[in-house]
């Protein structure tokens, strides 16, 4: 039986460890490499020659999405599997997007997880069928891709003029795109909208 190498990704030190542990358990899996940052992954799973990399969404340097993004690009023939804390219906579709095999939330039991690692690593796909329903339900993001940039900046509270020097627009069009979010997500602040697109997964 061929072992398969693994590379977990998440900014929790406790949280790694945690899933190493358990994984590690499994005769067949073994965890060769651990980051806390996104854009960290490729490089590290290059150098392990991992089969399948483990991503949580949030993280600095690049969030788990780009870093799926990335491993597509750069090393093909790795699998990604994305195991966070936020079953968001719309973090399953970007991450789904974004080239991703898998997509589980972290309270998966161990026996679960290490087999949706054996899928992916088969070349399958694995999702978690209660979100993959509210997906479904749910549909697309209707926020464009620079309404999601703006709202984004809109997060950290800030201002229409550092937004707009953030994302290279005018504060005029920072406007509009604002105003467009809002009606979007049916709320009415720019805060609220940032808010409700976070929870949504949309950004």
């Amino acid at each position: 039986m061929s072992t398969i190498r693994l590379l977990l990704a998440d900014d929790q030190a406790l949280v790694r460890g945690a899933l190493a542990a358990l994984l590690d358990l499994e005769a067949d899996l073994e965890v060769v490499a651990q980051v806390g940052r996104g854009d960290e992954v490729v490089g590290a799973a290059r150098a392990a020659g991992v089969d399948v990399c483990l991503l949580d969404i949030e993280m600095p340097g690049a969030d788990g999405l780009e870093a799926a993004a990335a491993v597509r690009r750069e090393l093909p023939g790795v699998r990604t599997l994305v195991v966070t804390t936020f079953g968001r219906p719309g973090y399953l579709r970007r991450a789904m997007e974004a080239g991703a095999s898998g997509f589980v939330v972290k309270d998966t039991p161990a026996a679960e997880l290490a087999d949706a690692v054996r899928r992916v690593h088969a070349g399958l796909r694995v999702v978690d069928p209660t979100l993959a329903a509210e997906s479904l339900v749910g549909g697309a993001s209707p926020l464009t891709a620079r309404e999601a940039d703006v709202l984004r900046e809109a997060l950290t509270g800030a201002t229409v003029a550092r937004i707009a020097a953030a994302v290279h627009l005018s504060p005029g069009t920072v406007r509009n795109h604002l105003s467009s979010a809002i009606g979007k997500t049916g709320t009415a602040t720019r805060a609220e909208a940032a808010r409700t697109a976070r929870e949504q997964g949309w950004i």
